[in-house]
């Protein structure tokens, strides 16, 4: 009877303190609609820095971007200044973009 009554206990806790992470985990992240105002290559093509105006709110935030496939649009200018994005990013100090896509339609 102990032993199950100690087992039941621990997978409290260790489900509670599970819940307690992914709440902090998802407390750090950004997201935006809006149109990007400028896009900056790096020189060596493995990271750039876009800025994107949020729609609702008119604020600024510059992202940076390091994933290949978003690197490829930009370079093959599928992604250009003025098109509406929706964008979600780490907030870790340098907004590095986890998704960088453009809004649905022409």
């Amino acid at each position: 009877m102990k032993s199950k009554l100690s087992t039941l206990i621990m997978a409290a806790v260790l489900g509670l303190s599970g819940a307690t992470f992914t709440a902090n985990a998802f407390a750090d992240e950004g997201k935006m609609v809006g149109p990007v105002t400028k896009i900056k290559l790096a020189a060596d093509g493995k990271s750039a820095s876009a800025i994107l105006k949020d729609a609702k709110t008119g604020e600024s935030t510059t992202l940076t971007v390091t994933d290949d496939l978003t690197l490829d649009k930009f370079k093959d200018k599928r992604i250009v200044e003025g098109d509406e994005i929706r964008a979600r990013w780490d907030k870790d100090g340098k907004n590095t973009s986890k998704s960088f896509k453009k809004t649905a339609g022409c």
